[in-house]
């Protein structure tokens, strides 16, 4: 095939059920356009790193909504603010702000969607870059969050503004947002913002989640999520008596000990037919989130030693991760089963199973609108077909298509999946390049008219 950028060539892409076909020139234009933006990538990608966006608690969601204010307001966006108000985890010291940022056409049209989460997960041990410091080694961006997803944010920022230059008379809307609390399950940002409307097929048609799945793969869903807090009960004695009390942390290991010998060898024993990617994770998984039985911490400074007692109580939280061929009920059943099975061994075992959430898998079809849309840019772009994958955890595209209705949505953007959540993180600033291309070459195929200068 002729390579990106080849004169001789042209693209033809099915947008909303019309053959939108733009010659070369035009496709060179927008790229040279994406690569003049170079410098402006980087500096949207530092000052959005620079911002420290934890979650948990959120902090800093109104700077960061502030600043991405800054930035699209003179690129010709209309910007809205929107504090998830009684959302979890909404209080007067951690509001979950977010921002939805629009930019009109000349006409009416589809709307295209991009979505960024701005939170980012606890720093962790191993560092050796400044986690805020957004330093530039090469090619690499380093900081925490820019691969998830902050490069992703800014990629999709220089993709608008590029397709806006050369194709100033579109018709639709796009549209740029940045939300609050996807890592925390994105219920102070996507989720209210659906609740509230902001995601219906009526309002939006296409969206894009920049999400680090790599710039030649297209992530269509995602496997199943269940988190539930399971506690075995004791009682309290004395330490130096302990027959004169019941271990609740001893009942946990009876349980952990029966997931280790019959429920972990289980679910690595089944696999899904979804591409799932890394491979190991097309298997059902379990993660044993955190455990709490005992002595609370001490705090810091505390010099004295622990209290002699028997723990009454002791609390894990579980994380699983299903199957789109697993039924939820047999999921949870399966749990239930396990812990009755531990109750028949060991006297007085009490115990209690509290959900937390669920999510069921879902995956978008290959071939809706944008998934076909961002495939032929992809191949317009890299010269070669994307590879469609299924994310091992759940992102927000569960909200816009449980309660937006919106179907039509799929997770792409720069970065290494696996360098997600780990130390001396970082993004490439020539795969950020090629992303914001292929976003904008989707705009072009879906908003622009191809007989229009």
């Amino acid at each position: 095939m002729p390579a990106a950028g080849d004169d001789t060539s042209q693209t033809a892409t099915k947008a909303g059920g019309k053959s939108r076909v733009h010659p070369s020139g035009r496709i060179k234009a927008l790229f040279s356009a994406v690569e003049a933006r170079r410098d402006a990538l980087v500096d949207t990608t530092v000052g959005l790193l620079k911002i420290p966006t934890f979650n948990p608690p959120g902090d800093n969601y109104l700077e960061i909504c502030d600043h991405l204010e800054s930035r699209l307001r003179p690129a010709g966006f209309d910007c809205i603010k929107l504090r998830a108000k009684d959302a979890p985890g909404d209080s007067d010291a951690t509001p979950r702000w977010n921002i939805i940022a629009r930019r009109a056409g000349a006409g009416p049209g589809p709307c295209v969607h991009f979505n960024g989460h701005t939170d980012i997960v606890a720093l962790g041990e191993g560092w050796t870059k400044d986690p805020f410091g957004a330093d530039i080694e090469g090619d690499r961006i380093y900081g925490r969050g820019s691969c998830d997803m902050k490069g992703g944010l800014a990629a999709a920022i220089i993709a608008a503004e590029a397709f806006i230059e050369i194709c100033p008379d579109f018709a639709g809307a796009i549209e740029i947002s940045g939300t609050a609390d996807e890592e925390t399950g994105g219920f102070g940002g996507v989720a209210w913002l659906a609740e509230k409307g902001y995601f219906s097929p009526d309002r939006v048609d296409h969206v894009i989640i920049p999400e680090p799945l790599n710039k030649d793969r297209i992530c269509l869903g995602h496997r199943g999520v269940w988190w539930a807090e399971i506690e075995t009960k004791g009682h309290i004695a004395h330490g130096s008596m302990p027959f004169l009390g019941d271990c609740a942390v001893r009942h946990m290991g009876a349980v952990i000990a029966e997931m280790e010998e019959k429920l972990f060898p289980a679910l690595g024993m089944r696999q899904t037919a979804m591409p799932v990617v890394p491979p190991p994770a097309r298997q059902s998984t379990l993660n044993i989130n955190a455990i709490h039985g005992g002595l609370a911490e001490p705090e810091d400074g505390y010099t004295g030693f622990p209290s002699a007692l028997v723990p009454d109580r002791c609390v894990i939280t579980i994380d699983r991760r299903y199957l789109i061929e697993e039924d939820p009920a047999d999921v949870k059943a399966e749990i239930d089963a396990l812990m009755r099975r531990v109750q028949q061994q060991r006297d007085g075992f009490e115990y209690e199973i509290r959900d937390l959430f669920e999510v069921h898998p879902i995956m978008t079809s290959a071939e809706s609108p944008i998934a076909a849309t961002v495939a032929t840019a992809i191949e317009a772009v890299l010269g070669d077909r994307p590879e469609f994958v299924v994310s091992p955890g759940t992102y927000d595209q569960k909200h816009i298509d449980r309660i937006g209705r919106l179907q039509n949505c799929i997770a792409y953007g720069p970065g290494i999946l696996e360098l997600a959540h780990q130390p001396d993180e970082w993004v490439g600033i020539n795969d950020m390049l090629d992303s914001a291309k292929v976003m904008a070459h989707a705009l072009m195929a879906l908003l622009a008219d191809p007989d229009q200068p």
